[in-house]
């Protein structure tokens, strides 16, 4: 699937359905895949696909911050990026070229895998309806942000990722809603081979080895049916003259051909493939055998869903219940301005985490459903793809001042600045943080301690807290919380944080980077069924 067409906004009363009155929304964190972008290579070329695409305007106006030795400190330098590449040259050597889109441009021409300029409004535009949820109707967060100490903002190495988080903040708060002195907010990254917030097969050989071989069983189930000839009688002539051939494992493979599919439908006529690779029935065949190729895995193993996804969900579960216990261990202690001050180690005046944005890929939007047992459809991610995980808690009796209008959820007034947060007040008081840690490290806690290892004391603040996704604003169930006792009476969609936290303990690694090491050579497939979900 290529671009996301939103939901239409709730009515009042789906909004009332969704935020009963009963429960108070807590944190939400939102994992987001990037917006549209060029292909991540250049393919079909023999159809006269371009392999440049002018639709990176953001290229013409780049900003660096660089340091002047004269004076001590930095200033921002303007500049515009051109991409130059190899040449036929008039001797048929590799004299450099500039790249040019298909009229001739110079300039907003993309590199492989690029945010586009579309990419970048639709983001933006996802943050927009971010903030007509959480903002305007339920008045979850503030109206302006004075400033970033609530917010956790996380984003890949992979530059789409970070610009698409960027946007998508820049949606939620556009310039009118900042403070003009608000202070710059911090933005999460990790090295490559820290990566967690996507399905990291480059820096895990043991996962790597899991992926080739579900890669491998769906080749084998798919290269020889009558599907895939169909497909080879779509698109043949456009392959390699050597190998005319559509597979699972051909050269582009099929999941290349669906990613220059997609990526042409979601932009202008000028990089448009011939009309056969847009035929119906060909893109729903290469949607279910890709999403079979891919995530597959995480549905029928624990050892695929641990090291493909478990170490982000493991994070995610323990900032949900950092929130539960008060504690800093909600995501703060990593983007407090001042990670040395007492008030991140002791708790005087610490502002809790309420929302995050983690800007990231197709592969950990449906990784992370999958995993969990709620990814039921053959369809892949659309570009701008976005799951909410919301955490919620019943309601006291009393309904705090500012409360929404009568029929939504309650929901504990914001901070109406960063100077209140320094008293602790009523909203300092809630979350009063005991725990004391040394700068950038997380307080002790129970975020990462395996749920059957909780004492009847540690089990009990989770009590009265609950975890619901919605997927596309769509709100979707994980089988295992289905239980009686598992979930919100009345409700199969609010799963208790504790049995939501003791279904992603089991996948969860204790020490992936070891793990990763382990057993590469071993057998890919378990020796019995392991369903996500429970």
């Amino acid at each position: 699937m290529t671009s996301l067409v939103p939901r239409p906004p709730y009515t009042d009363s789906e909004l009332q359905a969704l935020y009963p009155a009963g429960l108070e929304l807590r944190q939400v964190q939102v994992l987001l895949r990037h917006g549209e972008r060029t292909p991540v290579s250049a393919r079909f070329q023999s159809a006269g696909l371009p392999a440049f695409w002018p639709y990176c305007s953001a290229v013409r106006q780049l900003k660096s911050a660089v340091l002047d030795r004269h004076t001590g400190r930095f200033s921002t330098l303007e500049w515009r990026r051109r991409l130059e590449t190899f040449g036929p040259g008039p001797g048929g050597d590799d004299a450099p070229v500039l790249a040019a889109g298909p009229r001739g441009e110079l300039d907003a021409v993309c590199d492989m895998g690029m945010l586009t300029d579309k990419g970048r409004e639709t983001t933006f535009d996802l943050g927009a309806r971010l903030r007509a949820l959480y903002v305007d109707r339920l008045r979850f967060l503030p109206p302006v942000l004075l400033d970033a100490d609530a917010l956790y903002l996380r984003a890949t190495p992979i530059p789409r990722a970070l610009e698409s988080l960027q946007e998508t903040f820049a949606g939620l708060y556009p310039a009118h809603a900042r403070a003009p002195a608000i202070p710059s907010p911090a933005i999460l990254t990790r090295a490559p081979a820290d990566e967690t917030l996507f399905p990291n097969d480059g820096n895990c050989r043991r996962f790597a080895a899991l992926s080739r071989a579900f890669a491998q069983r769906a080749a084998d189930r798919w290269n020889a049916t009558d599907e895939m000839a169909y497909l080879t009688k779509l698109y043949g002539r456009w392959m390699p003259e050597d190998a005319r051939r559509v597979a699972v494992d051909s050269r582009p493979r099929l999941s290349g051909i669906m990613d220059t599919i997609n990526s042409t439908l979601a932009h202008g006529p000028e990089t448009r493939l011939p009309p056969e690779f847009y035929d119906a029935r060909g893109r729903e065949i290469i949607e279910k055998i890709g999403v079979e190729e891919w995530f597959a895995g995480y549905k029928e193993s624990r050892e695929y869903r641990m090291l493909g996804i478990g170490g982000l969900l493991g994070d995610v579960v323990g900032r949900m219940v950092g929130s539960a216990e008060r504690s800093t261990a909600d995501g703060e202690y990593e983007v407090a301005r001042k990670l040395e001050t007492g008030a991140v180690k002791q708790g005087h005046g610490a502002t809790p985490i309420r929302f995050g944005l983690s800007g990231c890929h197709d592969t950990t939007l449906a990784a992370v459903l999958a995993s969990l047992g709620a990814y039921e459809t053959d369809k892949w991610p659309p570009y701008t793809s976005h799951i909410a995980i919301e955490m919620f808690r019943k309601a006291d009796g009393a309904r705090p001042t500012g409360s929404p209008q009568q029929g939504t959820a309650t929901i504990p007034p914001t901070e109406s600045s960063s100077a209140n947060a320094t008293k602790p007040g009523w909203f300092g008081s809630l979350f009063s943080r005991s725990s004391s840690a040394k700068p950038g490290n997380p307080p002790s806690g129970i975020g990462r301690k395996r749920s059957e290892e909780l004492s009847a004391e540690e089990r009990a603040k989770l009590d009265n807290y609950y975890v619901r996704i919605r997927y596309n604003d769509e709100v979707v169930t994980v089988p295992g919380c289905k239980a009686p006792g598992k979930h919100l009476d009345g409700d199969e969609s609010f799963c208790t944080l504790d049995a939501f936290k003791a279904i992603v303990d089991k996948f969860v690694p204790r020490n992936w980077k070891q793990q990763c090491r382990e057993n590469v050579r071993g057998p890919a497939f378990p020796e019995k069924p392991e369903p996500s979900g429970y």
